[in-house]
């Protein structure tokens, strides 16, 4: 059930942290799978690898998910090289990472930067579904994996940050969490209405994920968890797989959270 032999996939927002974690999960279990990511942007180190050593299987394409016309192509160039697609990872999004580049008091925070979250996070999400339904028509139905955020739900607590030396303090984007809000909202109406072309729409939705950030941030969230750490990219590995095989054949408009109890108290 939890194969995806003869399967094609599609991940948006290759590039990225998490991306190279979803490409290598829908590969491990049997998929074909297209990348795609902005005209010129460099494929991070994880990806490359997964290129190099699963040639046939994994192709880059490019695409900005805020284009229809962008989209259009990379439909027509997934299909033409690996057939239709009938699982697709809407995995582009913009977010901030704390560190001394830009940071503004909330009441300076520049509505263009809001814009833009919004634009990617939940347009570009909407606009990459719209485009790749027809071939999910074709392919006679699949999954669509939204990956959304615990601060969907919960405020990213301020005092996480308080110990970096920057002034203006760091502030998490306030549009990041609202546009995974509306995507866990999209999430169910796409969940809805696309159930008759046998389409089931979930998100997943990570915790904070171990990488280079300090020792006191993880030492913080950490205490934070009831398990007790920050996720490790392989936790993600098992739930993807989860959402977009026929592991989830009745799991629909789920938002599933990965974040080890963060949410939970």
């Amino acid at each position: 059930m939890f194969r995806l032999d003869g399967r094609v996939a599609v991940v948006t927002g290759a590039y990225g942290k998490l991306g190279p974690v979803w490409v290598g999960a829908l590969l491990d279990a049997g998929a074909r799978v297209a990348a795609l990511d902005l005209e010129g942007a460099k494929p991070s180190p994880p990806l490359r690898d997964l290129q190099a050593r699963r040639e046939g299987s994994l192709q880059l394409f490019a695409c900005d998910v805020t284009s229809r016309a962008s989209l259009n192509a990379a439909r027509a160039a997934v299909e033409d090289a690996f057939g239709p697609p009938s699982v697709l990872v809407n995995n582009a999004g913009i977010d901030q990472p704390p560190g001394p580049a830009q940071t503004y008091r909330i009441d300076e925070i520049p509505l263009e930067a809001c814009r833009r979250i919004l634009e990617v996070n939940v347009l570009g999400l909407f606009q990459a579904t719209q485009a790749f339904l027809p071939a999910f028509r074709s392919a006679g139905g699949g999954s669509i994996v939204n990956i959304g955020s615990l601060y969907a739900g919960v405020s990213p607590d301020a005092r996480l940050y308080e110990h970096l030396p920057l002034e203006p303090p760091f502030l998490k984007p306030p549009m990041y969490g609202a546009s995974k809000s509306a995507v866990s909202s999209l999430t169910r109406y796409l969940a809805t209405h696309l159930a008759s072309d046998r389409v089931r729409v979930n998100t997943l939705i990570p915790g904070g994920v171990l990488g280079a950030q300090d020792e006191e941030f993880k030492r913080k969230f950490s205490d934070r968890v009831p398990l007790g750490r920050l996720a490790t990219l392989s936790d993600l590995v098992g739930p993807l797989v989860f959402l977009a095989s026929d592991a989830s054949s009745y799991v629909t408009g789920h938002d599933l959270l990965v974040d080890g109890g963060f949410t939970a108290w």
